[in-house]
């Protein structure tokens, strides 16, 4: 690892249940478990690989579209025969993933099982371990994903950058936090949230009161951080095998705004020292709670130059599809790569790239509607995931490629754009 902290974080983490971090990071790395590995793929000759996905939102469209290519037969779980997957052809069965015989029908004629989101209890995900179906990712690695404060807290333990943070069941407890660390809080639901769902920043206690108390979320642990003044926020995106094989594409800046991301610059156009760090500390995460397929890290870089690890994502990720006409090899077509044990795809970037997220607002009209207006934009890529339009709910995106991140995003917002107005 680079700096001086280096070895103690690799000490540290080694505890956490995996290997040291090499100080190098090339785009693809060896084994650190086993020489070569054994490949699901061996036996499998007269078959395709079949993979269970839990969940069918469009992370599992994109990753069946791979899937097609590959040759690997992708079922998914869906709740619903109007699920993004199931629309985008998909096989599905009909399910909840918190319904663990759903889960074990699911899985019953699978080679892999894996995630489009975390939303699977753990001790569901533990009995289809024990019931000798294969996970990838584990549910011992899942769980950094699933519970923001055991992530948190491995994180401290192995002196990773991280905000201050402490766990919070009453008013009293956010108060004390606030008063030793300052206002504004942050307050996230320890688990479920996402796309800044369960995440709050308040001024005082008070504001704390009624989220702690209200419905199912008394019942919750929370999370509180230290606000941090963030100068940039991006995303390192790499792909892991159970045999330890590593793959890490090139840094990605990512935009938010009310916890979506809108819009993401690939590279990130970011001092190249924060973004070897970050890299640094994504491989060194990766190793440490065993991560299989893609993992996403995303992290803060504050107006001094740190870089604080935020949350993980164990699963292809928002951050990622400009990867599908960016990169070599696409999130998704690595996802199903890394989980069978096969060897991954070189991540190198054929061009600059941005992608712009197609959210929802009141009173718009469908996407599709506009479809043909916005492929007039030279050399917009558009994606359309067939969801029913409603605030906030991302209905699609749009990549374009670029001389630079900037180029690319003046287009890509264009497109956008044509498909949103009303």
């Amino acid at each position: 690892m680079g700096g001086a902290d280096g070895p103690n974080r690799c000490t540290a983490l080694t505890a956490l249940g995996g290997g040291g971090a090499s100080s190098t990071i090339p785009s693809q790395t060896g084994s650190d478990d086993e020489p070569g590995g054994a490949s699901l793929a061996s036996g499998m000759e007269r078959r395709p690989a079949r993979v269970a996905m839990i969940g069918a939102g469009q992370l599992a469209r994109m990753t069946h579209q791979a899937a097609v290519d590959l040759g690997v037969d992708l079922t998914v779980l869906a709740e619903s025969a109007y699920d993004s997957a199931v629309l985008g052809g998909a096989p599905f069965r009909l399910g909840s993933p918190s319904s663990l015989p759903d889960l074990l029908s699911a899985a019953e004629l699978s080679d892999v099982v894996t995630f489009d989101h975390e939303l699977v209890p753990g001790a569901h995900l533990r009995e289809l371990e024990r019931s000798g179906h294969r996970l990838q990712p584990s549910p011992a690695a899942l769980q950094f994903a699933q519970d923001k404060g055991r992530a948190r807290e491995a994180f401290r333990r192995a002196e990773l950058p991280v905000p201050e943070f402490a766990r919070v069941r009453s008013v009293e407890e956010v108060e004390q936090f606030g008063e030793r660390h300052g206002w504004p809080v942050v307050l996230k639901s320890a688990q479920g949230g996402y796309d800044g769902r369960g995440v709050h920043v308040i001024d005082d206690a008070a504001q704390a009161s009624p989220l702690l108390a209200s419905g199912s979320a008394a019942a919750r642990e929370w999370v509180a951080e230290a606000f941090v003044n963030v100068a940039a926020e991006l995303t390192i995106l790499l792909a892991r095998t159970s045999a330890g094989h590593t793959a890490v594409y090139p840094a990605i800046q990512t935009v938010q705004r009310d916890g979506v991301l809108r819009h993401l610059l690939m590279p990130a156009p970011l001092p190249d020292a924060a973004v070897d760090e970050a890299r640094e500390l994504a491989v060194t995460i990766g190793r440490a709670i065993g991560a299989t397929g893609i993992l996403a890290v995303e992290m803060f870089l504050d107006p001094d130059g740190r870089v604080l690890v935020n949350e993980l994502a164990l699963r292809p990720h928002n951050s990622g599809h400009a990867t599908i006409e960016a990169c070599e090899t696409s999130q998704f077509e690595q996802h199903l790569r890394a989980v069978l044990n096969w060897p991954l795809g070189a991540t190198t970037l054929r061009s600059a790239a941005a992608t712009v997220n197609v959210i929802g607002e009141p009173d718009m009209v469908d996407p599709a509607s506009r479809l043909p207006m916005a492929l007039a934009v030279p050399g917009a890529h558009v994606h359309l995931y067939r969801k029913a339009p409603r605030p906030g709910r991302k209905l699609g995106h749009v990549t374009a490629l670029g001389s630079d991140p900037l180029d690319a995003l003046e287009r890509a917002q264009a497109a956008a754009e044509l498909l949103t107005c009303r």
